[in-house]
């Protein structure tokens, strides 16, 4: 048991890095670790819809954290996370909800080519056109709904979608990772729900599982990543961003891999 906590704890530490640096979440690192851990620790066929559910977990205490640390440099877009919000909740819900209609082989190869196509995005770093701009709220509503239910449905928190989205549309770099880490805590709440719920009935669940979520991963890794988020945060208004998004990227490239063949 302490060799599984250790990993939980050393999982929450990489996860909240990140999640307050690039305002992803976490669940990029974090589905791909338990997916592995869970091999080796847990017997049940449920293995990647308990990593996924627990990630969503987590997120809902990194995003608090990221978020205070965020606010703190006035770096939030609020009017961005109120309009995109409303389809936020409905899509992480639904995302939640029609896991338990995936195989964990199927769900395993949908993260893996997501992240694929995150890392890529991350590495080529493509520019928008510079008169481009957000959307109207119909327009936003429906791209909320869809980064939603993808980002809960694989259980990284929405960021990973949120933060090129608003870049496309010239928010700033910097901006855009503060509002999606606001962005993160609404997919979370929905994802988590979502999760609990499609899990309530399923069979075969490890001792400390409710529906798709393990408590003692989630615990490890909120105490670890409640504590290294904020740092994330603070170091996006310092560091390169565009560098440790490219060494990002090629981590992302290499989880990918792994869940695929996980």
């Amino acid at each position: 048991m302490l060799i599984e906590l250790s990993i939980y704890l050393l999982t929450g530490v990489i996860a909240g890095f990140f999640a307050g640096l690039l305002g992803i979440g976490g669940g990029l690192i974090i589905v791909p670790v338990l997916t592995t851990a869970f091999v080796y620790f847990l017997h049940t066929p449920h293995l990647v819809h308990l990593a996924i559910g627990t990630s969503m977990a987590t997120i809902l205490v990194t995003a608090v954290a990221s978020i205070r640390a965020h606010q703190k440099h006035d770096a939030i877009r609020w009017d961005i996370v109120k309009t995109l919000t409303p389809g936020i909740l409905l899509g992480g819900l639904f995302g939640g909800w029609v896991s338990q209609f995936f195989n964990a082989n199927t769900l395993a190869q949908i993260f893996a080519v997501i992240e694929l196509i995150i890392a890529i995005k991350m590495l080529t770093d493509a520019q928008p056109n510079p008169h481009r701009e957000l959307p109207g709220l119909a327009a936003r509503s429906v791209a909320g709904t869809f980064i939603g239910a993808i980002s809960s449905l694989v259980g990284i928190g929405g960021g990973a979608l949120n933060t090129p989205y608003m870049v496309w549309h010239n928010v700033s770099v910097r901006q855009a990772i503060a509002t999606s880490a606001a962005c993160s805590l609404p997919v979370a709440a929905a994802g988590t729900l979502g999760f609990l719920i499609g899990g309530w009935n399923a069979t075969d669940l490890p001792a400390y599982a409710t529906g798709y979520i393990y408590w003692p991963a989630f615990f490890g890794i909120v105490v670890a990543s409640f504590f290294v988020a904020p740092i994330g945060a603070a170091l996006t208004h310092r560091l390169p961003v565009k560098l440790l998004k490219r060494v990002f990227g090629i981590l992302l490239i290499i989880l990918a891999i792994k869940m695929f063949w996980f």
